[in-house]
């Protein structure tokens, strides 16, 4: 089996390019497919950057205006969900959520280093195979924060532009 490639296409910063893993997450990879094709992603930006840990996007617009998608089960060990052993490692890319392990829908993180302690806990469904630089450069952006619920928000709006599917799974 052949799995999904997908490419990030970051405005000012250039392309990340991603392998996606449904035999570790695979309703996680179908929704993120899914909302790939939707064109769900364009416009969207990555609103939470903590250099060293990740970056995460893909449920603000640039004005901050949140947009979800209907919420999917985590696919992760401590929800019941032990076939995914994805690591967080440096590039991997993991589901943000609440404390619900359900509620992940569309935001998304990349891990900037490895972060232990997040494995077992969230659906970890793919990783980078290139833009590593692009990757540290968003980590070493400048932020601030927008009172108590947005912490770690980018200062200069860091805008995805598009998230295109390179190549279909191929069973």
């Amino acid at each position: 089996m052949n799995n999904p490639i997908i490419k990030i296409n970051v405005k000012n910063y250039g392309t990340m390019t991603a392998e996606l893993y449904p035999d570790m997450a695979p309703r996680t990879v179908e929704n993120f497919l899914g909302l790939i094709g939707q064109g769900f992603f364009s416009g969207k930006v990555f609103h939470r950057v903590i250099s060293g840990f990740m970056i995460q996007g893909g449920g603000f617009t640039e004005q901050y205006e949140q947009i979800q998608a209907p919420a999917i089960r985590g696919e992760f060990a401590a929800n019941g969900f032990p076939q995914n052993t994805l690591k967080h490692e440096r590039g991997v890319l993991s589901m943000a959520r609440t404390s619900n392990p359900n509620s992940a829908s569309s935001q998304f993180f990349v891990m900037h280093e490895d972060a232990p302690h997040l494995d077992g806990q969230y659906a970890g469904f793919g990783k980078l195979t290139d833009g590593f630089d692009v990757l540290d450069a968003i980590a070493n952006c400048k932020t601030g924060n927008m009172g108590w619920y947005m912490q770690d928000v980018p200062v200069e709006p860091v805008v995805i532009e598009s998230v295109e599917i390179l190549k279909e799974e191929e069973q």
